[in-house]
């Protein structure tokens, strides 16, 4: 945070840090223990996997007791992390044993702002544009190396410091802390005004902040904190403001090894938007039900996700990235190679029930989205009907009779003067049918409508949508949202229209396996798509081999099911739940708790993968 921020933000009383306006959210804060946790029937929104006891430990007392037996200690995490009132909470700490301590803070040793704006200026587009691209810049870049670098001890001193993102640049041979938070946390502090880029001032514009995290800050953040894995003592969690859980990396590492042999079940958050529905609101328990509406569910969108683990009581999240750099392998199996550390498939939600529609809109090819935004792979889609009204449907392709530039002609012209357009001259649309799936290969016209509960199937890019035409609507900030018809044109593929489209881009279900109360369905996805998708319906139970791939599930008809692995666990799931079952378990077993059928998505990779 800025000095400006921080006199907003922090005044000392009695001792006790007093903070307003730290988060702008609806949202709930993850309690810090089990206990604060809210039993709900049917939905999980806090899930958690539980460690042996013992593991993680709360409160900045216990840590401060740690870093005192250390004499030097780095602590380190991500953007967005408070580390003045982490210092605070450890400063207090301290005083009261009496022990004398010298501070280095990595913020006093960042380049100059105007420096940094012209580092970083060409990942970022135009002032107007949506998408950057990925950084090639590391960490270091972003601060006055060589001095960073000479920091010296303070022999006068019990304990040294060194404190702030980037901390582990510091080459001194001291055990480094380093303190994870959410991204969605990350989120309502930015749209709260409490945090700004790295070494940035500059506050309040959520639309530039989020650009430059997603293409700079936490690029580079990403990999140094790779880089300085082998050096991590403790991970701590930094979403809470006055109090903390942490626990020792050689417990983290255990305990992450157990959960890739295991079922993954990330942490799902929740997002209002123009056009969002009531779908959620009315059957997922546990969220607030005084969000104006819930347009999305980041139900595994990894980039964003994070996971919950548990021991005796006390909660700590860390991200999904952070499992998948030290697990990747036992979770991805035979597609480890390909992807790396990289998880490459996305569940999310599409509420527009009693909303609005959704833009008409395309994503980019791969070469687009490699050549001008840097991402590996790009955001090939399906649209999975969970739920619908008799009057739902999805638009999906061209007309036969498409004129590319009149369409362009007319959409130009609606930016221009606020004009609606007649959209299914140009765009067909289908009945929404529960079940059915679209695809949505990139360069594909297509919307979700009004009335639809769509379980959106995907790659894992998630920001990469060009809108040509949003309805006239607005956004929840009473603005118009970006129109990207340039981009769009760029990527547009005009061939799917007519027949091809019912053809080609509806799947045509069809039953490969079945026995005597299950069967096996699949659901074809486009020879674009990198994945597979399957649907098993079964009423008792039924056995499932991984073949060495990572499959993701979901329950999509039904009240609940246990899946069982190796471990000899059996872990629950309700309808919605969103799960995902490692490569390394080998096989699980897939239980039906509810009296009648239940129906699980499950997704993977293709064995000739192209992503």
């Amino acid at each position: 945070m800025t000095e400006d921020s921080e006199n907003t933000l922090v005044t000392k009383t009695h001792e006790a840090i007093v903070v307003n306006n730290w988060r702008h959210t609806s949202q709930p804060l993850l309690p810090i223990a089990l206990d604060k946790v809210s039993t709900v029937k049917n939905y999980e929104p806090s899930p958690f996997f539980s460690l042996e006891g013992q593991k993680i430990v709360n409160g900045f007392g216990a840590l401060t007791d740690w870093i005192i037996e250390q004499d030097t200690v780095l602590i380190d995490g991500y953007g967005g992390v408070f580390f003045k009132e982490i210092q605070l909470q450890i400063q207090k700490e301290l005083d009261e044993r009496g022990i004398s301590v010298k501070w280095h803070q990595t913020s006093d040793y960042f380049k100059p702002e105007t420096e940094l704006e012209r580092l970083t200026a060409p990942f970022l587009g135009g002032e107007n544009e949506v998408w950057g691209r990925k950084t090639d810049l590391e960490l270091k870049d972003f601060f006055r190396y060589d001095e960073i670098l000479a920091i010296k001890k303070d022999e006068t001193k019990t304990l040294n410091i060194i404190i702030g993102a980037g901390a582990g640049l510091v080459k001194w041979d001291a055990p480094v802390i380093y303190f994870e938070i959410p991204k969605n946390e990350i989120q309502y502090r930015m749209k709260a005004g409490a945090i700004a880029n790295l070494g940035s001032s500059i506050t309040g514009n959520s639309f530039s902040l989020y650009k430059r995290f997603y293409f700079v800050d936490w690029v580079l953040l990403n990999r140094h904190r790779s880089a300085l894995l082998n050096r991590i003592s403790i991970v701590a969690d930094g979403q809470w403001l006055d109090e903390v859980n942490w626990m020792f990396k050689g417990d983290l590492e255990k305990g992450l090894h157990q959960l890739s042999h295991a079922v993954i079940r990330a942490r799902p958050w929740f997002e209002s938007g123009s056009w969002g529905g009531q779908w959620m609101k009315k059957h997922l328990e546990g969220l607030n039900k005084a969000e104006i509406n819930y347009a999305w569910s980041f139900e595994l969108i990894t980039p964003e996700n994070g996971i919950v683990l548990e021991s005796d009581g006390k909660l700590l999240e860390i991200t999904f990235d952070l499992l998948m750099e030290l697990e990747s392998k036992a979770i991805l199996g035979k597609h480890a190679a390909q992807f790396g550390t990289y998880f490459p498939i996305r569940f999310d939600f599409l509420d527009t029930f009693q909303g609005g529609n959704l833009s008409i809109q395309c994503h980019p090819s791969k070469t687009y989205i490699q050549e001008n935004f840097g991402e590996t792979i790009t955001q090939d889609e399906t649209y999975y009907i969970m739920d619908c009204e008799p009057d739902a449907k999805v638009y999906l392709g061209f007309q036969e009779d498409i004129n590319p530039a009149e369409f362009r002609r007319d959409l130009e012209n609606s930016q221009l003067k606020n004009e609606k357009i007649e959209i299914e001259k140009y765009v067909q649309s289908f009945p929404s049918r529960k079940h059915e799936l679209f695809l949505i290969p990139g360069g594909t016209v297509h919307s979700s409508g009004a009335n639809n509960m769509v379980l959106e199937i995907s790659a894992t890019p998630y920001i990469f949508t060009f809108k040509m035409y949003d309805w006239l609507s607005l956004g929840l900030d009473g603005k118009p949202r970006p129109i990207n018809i340039e981009h769009a044109f760029n990527n547009l593929r005009f061939e799917r229209k007519g027949t091809k489209v019912q053809e080609e881009l509806i799947s045509h279900q069809q039953v490969i396996e079945k026995g005597a109360d299950w069967e096996l369905v699949k659901l074809p996805t486009h020879q674009d798509h990198f994945y597979e998708i399957e649907r098993i319906e079964f009423d008792t139970e039924v056995l499932i081999s991984t073949d060495h791939k990572c499959h993701i599930l979901m329950l999509v008809e039904g009240t609940a099911i246990s899946a069982e692995v190796k471990d000899g666990n059996a872990y629950r799931f309700n309808y919605a739940e969103t799960f995902i079952v490692p490569a390394a378990t080998g096989s699980y077993k897939l239980i039906n708790h509810g009296r009648l059928r239940a129906k699980v998505i499950k997704v993977f990779l293709k064995d000739d993968s192209h992503g």
